[in-house]
């Protein structure tokens, strides 16, 4: 009989939201491998499928949407799944698609197809592809699923779905939340592509702290600036909430649907976003706690994690150096923009700070305040090497009410034209932070400038550069200039530069680099109606610098060395937060890290040293909180950031203790796709596929059965590679013809050869060697094994896979985070909270029930009060993650594994 086809996808990772459409559609991004045996039958099939395509055929329908976020201590686990049904009489391909926020990590994704689950496992990027590459090209179909830039998060999948038949959609991501302008944002996009007829989602939000704010304001557009209290609530939103947690649903209707498709269609011509169809919005919900001002510090599990974000501090006074692109490109609606953006943040300095005005075309120049009062002067345009080295530097200027009015009227005259000269204008800005003092010495006697001159840095120093293009006159080497500016910009003057990519022309890439090399960060600014908006909204999360040289000190005897993460940050901003994590040392009875800075006085705007201590004892945390994650995803985003900082050559970063490398192992650790790793999912065909897991705890000797020969590389249904140039040598697949499990590539002698070899020698190695029995596979003759196979990977030992019994035995098979957690030997289902946990599952098809009737639960999967059932009762425990099972688990009468189910979702 002819096996059926199947299409899977190259998975692209793009930008930022939600989207789903399931109409048969093919997009340049995706490549579809199709599998199809050979022979005269499927030929004739295909023919026949080309006929019917003229025939009416009713499209996929997308008939469930599922969100679920979990939030527990700012980490958000979120679970996107989708169903989708084939009504029609020919196969039909589907669209997955979800955009995720720009800071979140995808850390798994599962295909249900004809009952089937099929996982992605995180691989190496070059490893993945090489398994796609080769996969593909034994025929069987894969999917690979990368991230292409770091800012760029768009996941999309196809699959050929049989007729009449139902495939299904899990995609996790996990992120830390930020905190900025006083609360958290917790964005998740909804792009369905078409009308949903159950359409549900859930955010549930755990915290130590009082959850003092808590908002959900109207769909967004994904494209406007953060929602502030001003804006309006979403209806239809369903809240529940104590002191520290809280449950939102949102479960819009088809008219709701529809209505908000419609509300999205009209802002996006406003905002110029996606005007594409099936596009509900972005859901947000927005929230802040209740903290100490000494910091708030968690541990469990031997991790901990340190928030620190105090309130009742003056803003430190500061010198702003604003540098702005007026090149020729910034022509029209951008330089307007920038005049509307610059009124409102000059109005928003505070009373001490100082500031001044550098605009940039083919040269730099430095603004005089006395400009307002004067007869605007024509600028030339070309580049003049002798005026790039001759700009006349002007001491800075107080924030006055004066002084801002003037800044104002100079503004308004910025005209663009030119060229882009970026390295002369950063020389300006650096020379101005650092000869200030010089500068204003017969300017003023103030205070800030008479401390000034004994050394103390009493004015934060940032420069703000905000330009639209890369640089064309002058220094053209993005490199040379960041290294230029980095070692001119430093010691106790050092600034913070902060730069805003204006459009989709501005070299992103470059503006990143140069701000995490001098202690800032790069934004975005999209070219759009409220682009001043933007400029203004961002000016707001650094317009208020709290502390300075803050550093966050913790015993060596009490925390595990190297295990902690970014520690010393050169500001704290009112509205944000700091967060540090790290390891807890063996034994540790209390963790009491110290806070060292300087911050401002009410009185004088001088500086003083601030210090804070907090202890907390270890391990008294009861329940489960999501540390160790957490811990690894910040750990993972600074290691990224460092290697994206620094200039080392490829090879430099392949080192061993190398940034990237440190980041690369972790991320294969935690199962984080990142721009170092990669999903990768192999679906062999329905007649050979296997389940396999690895047993890591083999010796290393018996892994010699065969001669080291490289090969080409083979794969099993998990899609580890069961053979890659790796010292195992050659495998076999006892009493199996080899093409049956994908061997067919193989060379005839080497697979013969090695056959026989692994069959007689690993057979005598357990029929000797008791004590390593193989795990799930009874001790039998060879001809009884379904698959034995040895593997290598890299950064990993050698690993012996063999066969295990699949989820399909206890009925688990539709709930996809189980797998990894059974073990099949003792029907017993365990995971790692506070404690391992140990919970028993059957393989009795009828589910065990208390005798005395369900018993109540308080911790439902959807919030509130539920029923305590085992597993396969609740239909909404298939879609939920492990973080939200060990939230809501509980032990059905007899120690089953059982979860808090609400009443309308038990059968």
């Amino acid at each position: 009989m002819a096996r059926l086809s199947y299409h899977l996808a190259v998975v692209t990772v793009i930008l930022y939201g939600l989207f789903m459409n399931c109409a048969a559609e093919q997009t340049t991004e995706s490549l579809v491998i199709s599998k199809v045996e050979d022979g005269s039958a499927d030929a004739q099939s295909e023919a026949q499928a080309e006929q019917v395509t003229e025939e009416h055929t009713p499209p996929i329908k997308l008939t469930e949407m599922d969100v679920k976020s979990h939030v527990s201590m700012r980490y958000a686990h979120t679970a996107v799944v989708a169903h989708v049904r084939n009504p029609a009489k020919r196969a039909q391909e589907a669209n997955f698609r979800v955009l995720l926020p720009e800071t979140a990590f995808i850390s798994g994704f599962v295909m249900t197809i004809n009952g089937k689950s099929y996982k992605a496992y995180v691989k190496e990027k070059e490893e993945a592809k090489q398994i796609y590459q080769d996969a593909v090209s034994q025929g069987i179909g894969a999917a690979h699923i990368a991230a292409k830039a770091r800012n760029s998060n768009h996941f999309t999948v196809s699959v050929n779905v049989e007729p009449s038949s139902v495939a299904v959609f899990n995609l996790t991501y996990e992120e830390l939340l930020q905190r900025r302008n006083g609360v958290y944002n917790h964005a998740i996009n909804l792009h369905p592509g078409a009308l949903v007829p159950k359409f549900t989602v859930s955010v549930n939000v755990q915290e130590s702290s009082n959850i003092t704010i808590l908002r959900v304001p109207e769909m967004r557009t994904g494209n406007e600036i953060d929602a502030t209290n001003e804006d309006p609530a979403l209806s239809n939103v369903v809240i529940t909430r104590n002191a520290h947690d809280a449950s939102i649903s949102f479960s819009p209707d088809l008219d709701e649907q529809q209505r908000l498709m419609a509300l999205y269609q009209e802002k996006a011509k406003q905002c110029e976003c996606d005007e594409g169809t099936g596009i509900l919005g972005q859901f947000v919900v927005q929230y802040d706690v209740d903290r100490p001002n000494n910091g708030e510090v968690l541990v469990n599990d031997g991790y901990f994690v340190h928030f620190f974000a105090p309130s009742d501090l003056p803003p430190l006074h500061k010198y702003v150096v604003f540098v702005l692109d007026t090149s020729g490109s910034m022509m029209g609606r951008k330089i307007e923009q920038l005049h509307t953006a610059m009124n409102t943040i000059l109005s928003e300095l505070n009373p001490g700070d100082y500031f001044s005005i550098v605009d940039f075309h083919s040269n730099a120049k430095v603004h005089d305040l006395a400009e307002a009062t004067q007869e605007p002067v024509k600028r030339f345009y070309y580049y003049d090497l002798s005026a790039a080295s001759k700009v006349t530097l002007i001491p800075a200027s107080p924030a006055t009410p004066e002084n801002i009015d003037k800044a104002k009227v100079i503004i308004q005259r910025l005209e663009a034209n030119g060229g882009t000269n970026i390295e002369s204008a950063l020389n300006v800005a650096v020379d101005l932070i650092n000869k200030r003092v010089e500068l204003t010495k017969s300017q003023s006697n103030s205070t800030a400038v008479q401390a000034a001159n004994d050394g103390a840095p009493t004015l934060e120093p940032m420069i703000i550069f905000l330009t639209d293009g890369d640089p064309t006159v002058g220094e053209t080497n993005t490199n040379t200039i960041i290294n230029h500016i980095t070692e001119k910009n430093y010691g106790v003057n050092k600034a913070a530069i902060f730069a805003l990519a204006f459009g989709e022309d501005a070299d992103r890439k470059f503006l990143r680099k140069l701000s995490l090399r001098n202690n800032g960060f790069m934004r975005h600014i999209y070219e759009a109606s409220d682009a001043a908006l933007q400029l203004r909204d961002f000016y707001r999360q650094v317009s208020s610098p709290l502390l300075a040289d803050v550093n966050f000190v913790y015993p060596p005897d009490q925390v595990k060395e190297g295990s902690v993460t970014k520690n010393k940050f050169r500001a704290y901003y009112a509205g944000s937060e700091v967060v540090v994590a790290g390891k807890v040392a063996a034994g540790a009875a209390e963790l009491e890290p110290q806070t060292l800075a300087f911050c401002g006085d009410f009185n004088d705007g001088a500086r003083k040293k601030f210090e804070k201590k907090i202890k907390v004892p270890v391990n008294k945390n009861p329940g489960y909180l999501p540390l160790e994650r957490l811990w690894a995803y910040l750990s993972i985003k600074q290691l990224l950031d460092e290697s994206d900082a620094s200039d080392a050559t490829e090879e430099e970063k392949k080192q061993e203790n190398s940034p990237e490398k440190k980041a690369l192992a972790l991320a294969l650790k935690y199962a984080f796709v990142t721009p170092l790793t990669s999903l990768v999912v192999v679906k062999p065909n329905e007649t050979s596929a296997v389940d396999a897991e690895s047993v890591d705890k083999q010796p290393p000797n018996i892994y010699t059965f065969a001669p080291t020969r490289p090969v080409a590389p083979v794969y099993n249904s998990i899609s580890q590679p069961m053979f890659a140039h790796s010292q195992a040598g050659l495998i076999g697949l006892p009493g199996r013809p080899s093409a049956a499990f994908g061997l067919a590539g193989l060379a005839a002698p080497a697979f013969h050869y090695g056959q026989s070899y692994y069959h007689k020698s690993l057979r005598h190695y357990f029929k000797s060697k008791k004590t390593h029995r193989l795990k799930g596979v009874p001790r039998h003759e060879e001809e009884d094994f379904d698959a034995l196979v040895l593997t290598t990977t890299p950064f990993t030992n050698e690993q012996l896979l063999v066969t295990a019994p699949s989820r399909d035995v206890y009925g688990l098979e539709p709930f996809p985070w189980t797998e990894g957690l059974l073990d099949f030997d003792k029907d017993t289902l365990s995971f790692a909270t506070n404690a391992t946990v140990t919970l028993k599952v059957t393989r009795n098809p009828t589910a065990p029930r208390a005798s005395g009737g369900d018993a109540s639960c308080s911790n439902a999967i959807d919030g509130g009060d539920g029923l305590c059932v085992y597993l396969t009762r609740c239909h909404k425990a298939r879609d939920i993650t492990l973080d939200i099972y060990k939230t809501t688990y509980c032990s059905v009468e007899g120690g089953y594994a059982g979860v808090c189910c609400s009443a309308k979702e038990i059968h």
